[in-house]
C-alpha cells in the first residue's frame, strides 16, 4: 500500500527540518491539538525514530477558554498515543501588558516553550505554521502598511525554533491527519470573526482566490520567501553599521551618508537598545527619528515608546529619559 501523498509531504518537510540534529537529541514539538500541530508531531515521531531522537510533545494551556484544562489533558493523552517519547503540559497566565489577546498569548507561549526546551535539553523546537498561515501573515502585513519586515512573514528558523510546514498547505495537514486516523481539535477561536486572522482566512483569501484565480496563498508565501532574503541582507548590513555607531557614538553626519534603508534600520536598532519596546516602536517613530538627520532645523527631539526621547545637539545624537519616566 502506497503512502498517502499528504502524509508523505508532511514527513518530507519534517525530515528536512531535522536534518543535522544529532542522534539521540531531544526535539520539542509545540502541539495545540489542532490539525497542523498533530500532523507535525506524528511526522516528527516517525522521522525521529530513524535517528533515535527524543520527541517531546508540549502543549500550553493559556486558560483563555472554558474547559481549557480538560482540553490540555486530552492533548497530552493524544500526544502519548502518537508515540511522543515524553509529554509536557504547562498552564500560563496571559497578561496583556498593553498587547492584544493574540499577541499576549503568543508572548506567553514562546516564553514557556523556552522554559520547557531548557528543561528537556532540546536544541530544536518545531512549530506547526503552514503555508496558509504564512499567506495570511503576509496579507495582514500588506493591509497594515507595516513595511518589508512584516510582509516578509514568518521566519523558517530562528534561534532554536524551526517551522517545517511553511511549504505545506493546511489542506495537506488535514488530509494527513485523516489518512492516519488522527482526530484534531477544532479551536472555536479559529472561526471567530472578531479576530482579524479569522476574517482573512475565511473571507479575504477565498475572495482573492475566486477573483484572481487559484494559487494566491502560494504566491503570497513565495513573496515572503523572496523578500525575507533581501530583508536579512539589509538587516545584517544595518547591524554592522549599528555596531560601528555604538563604538564611535551616534553621529548625524555619519548616519546621513548611509542609504535610507540602512539608516532607518540603524535608528530602530538604536531605539531598541535604548529601551524602547519592539512591540510599541512603529514606523512613524523611526520616520520621526530620521527627520532629525535628514530634515533637521533645530527641533530638539522626538518622544519614543518606553519613556525615552531621541535628541540631537549639533551632529551628536542620543537618548534621554523623558520627564516623569
Amino acid at each position: 500500500m502506497s503512502l498517502d501523498p499528504a502524509v508523505a509531504a508532511v514527513r518530507r518537510a519534517v525530515r528536512a527540518a531535522l536534518d543535522g540534529v544529532e542522534p539521540g537529541s531531544s526535539v520539542l514539538v509545540a502541539c495545540s491539538g489542532g490539525t497542523d500541530s498533530l500532523a507535525l508531531l506524528s511526522a516528527a515521531v516517525f522521522e525521529g525514530r530513524k535517528e533515535s531522537l527524543r520527541i517531546v510533545g508540549a502543549t500550553v494551556d493559556h486558560g483563555l477558554q472554558e474547559g481549557s484544562t480538560e482540553h490540555a489533558e486530552r492533548v497530552v493523552h493524544q500526544m502519548a498515543e502518537l508515540g511522543a517519547t515524553e509529554t509536557i503540559s504547562v498552564s500560563v497566565h496571559v497578561d496583556g501588558g498593553g498587547l492584544g489577546p493574540e499577541a499576549a498569548a503568543r508572548q506567553a507561549r514562546y516564553a514557556v516553550l523556552e522554559e520547557m526546551a531548557e528543561r528537556v535539553d532540546a536544541g530544536v523546537i518545531l512549530l506547526g505554521h503552514t503555508r496558509d498561515d504564512q499567506a495570511e501573515t503576509v496579507l495582514m502585513g500588506l493591509a497594515r502598511g507595516s513595511g518589508g519586515r512584516s510582509i516578509a512573514g514568518m521566519r523558517r528558523a530562528f534561534g532554536r525554533y524551526r517551522r517545517p510546514l511553511l511549504d505545506v498547505s493546511r489542506a495537506d495537514t488535514a488530509a494527513a491527519c485523516e489518512a492516519e486516523g488522527i482526530v484534531p481539535w477544532d479551536d472555536p477561536h479559529n472561526d471567530d470573526p472578531a479576530f482579524t486572522r479569522v476574517r482573512v482566512r475565511h473571507q479575504v483569501l477565498p475572495l482573492l482566490e475566486t477573483e484572481l484565480g487559484p494559487g494566491v496563498a502560494v504566491s503570497l508565501a513565495r513573496t515572503a520567501d523572496l523578500l525575507r532574503a533581501d530583508m536579512e541582507y539589509l538587516d545584517g548590513v544595518a547591524e554592522a553599521e549599528f555596531k560601528n555607531a555604538q563604538e564611535q557614538g551616534l553621529s548625524a553626519a555619519v548616519l546621513a551618508e548611509l542609504p535610507a534603508p540602512i539608516r532607518t534600520r540603524v535608528l530602530r536598532l538604536a531605539a531598541l537598545a535604548a529601551g524602547s519596546p519592539a512591540s510599541d516602536l512603529f514606523h512613524e517613530h523611526v520616520v520621526g527619528m530620521d527627520r532629525l538627520i535628514t530634515d533637521w532645523h533645530g527641533q530638539k527631539g522626538i518622544d519614543l515608546p518606553g519613556g525615552i526621547r531621541f535628541v540631537r545637539k549639533g551632529i551628536v545624537l542620543g537618548f534621554l529619559r523623558s520627564s516623569g519616566s
